[in-house]
């Protein structure tokens, strides 16, 4: 299960603006990586060129020893990258359950299935609403539906867009907790997060973007404290891209 993600060399533009400019980063097996950077510094983009939601121009994506630039998106969630979303995106009108069954099935569910998915849930902390619509859920407890579905498929990388992002505090305790107990276990993760609390407290190591390009890379303490992340993204209010 315990993989590597590196980025090599990652380009991409639009139009005349330069999203990433030359991104490098390596998500080391086993570890929690940090993906941090103020409003438009490519996270975002940085992630789809990743998971296969953008082309890029030029550069190389690694899992392990297999590159992955190119792939299509059901590609790369097959060969164990999973990922969430800044936004959610959950089935609203269908049922917590039958959402989590969406990625395990071609067909009808098996018991199987729908074991796992109880099991998930579970873990997660939202099993007793397995039966309401996803559309029901709070915005935190969405957050962890979807966390919850990425782990259905048992991606060895997980990728999080703001996993705290609009979260209340105890379900941020919560979402950290998981991530540690998963990451405990083997699983890789790279974590997009403006909740500097949240990313220096789970982090093992910390990439910064800035206009694009990587300005830092460290752990999170001596990220913390350098001036070139100062002025880039710790000395400013900023949100995510």
């Amino acid at each position: 299960m315990t993989a590597t993600l590196r980025v090599q060399d990652v380009s991409k533009a639009f139009g005349g603006l330069q999203a990433l400019n030359g991104c490098s980063l390596t998500a080391q097996a086993g570890h929690i990586t940090g993906l941090i950077g103020p409003n438009g510094s490519g996270k975002t983009t940085l992630f789809n060129a990743i998971t296969g939601y953008e082309r890029i121009d030029a550069g190389q994506v690694f899992l392990d020893d297999q590159r992955i630039t190119g792939a299509s998106p059901q590609r790369v969630f097959a060969l164990g990258v999973g990922r969430t979303f800044q936004l959610t995106r959950i089935f609203p009108r269908l049922t917590v359950l039958e959402n989590m069954l969406v990625p395990a099935r071609r067909g009808r569910s098996s018991r199987q299935h729908r074991e796992r998915a109880m099991e998930l849930l579970a873990f997660t902390g939202i099993a007793g609403h397995a039966g309401s619509l996803a559309g029901t859920l709070s915005f935190g407890q969405r957050k962890l539906l979807e966390l919850a579905y990425v782990l259905v498929a048992d991606p060895a990388v997980v990728l999080l867009d703001e996993p705290a992002g609009g979260v209340n505090p105890s379900l941020i305790l919560q979402i950290a907790d998981r991530i540690r107990q998963l990451n405990q276990a083997g699983r890789t993760f790279l974590i997009v997060e403006h909740n500097m609390e949240f990313v220096m407290g789970l982090c093992h190591q910390v990439t910064v973007l800035d206009s694009g390009t990587v300005v830092a890379t460290g752990p999170p303490e001596a990220v913390r404290t350098n001036p070139r992340v100062l002025d880039a993204y710790l000395g400013t209010e900023a949100v995510d891209d």
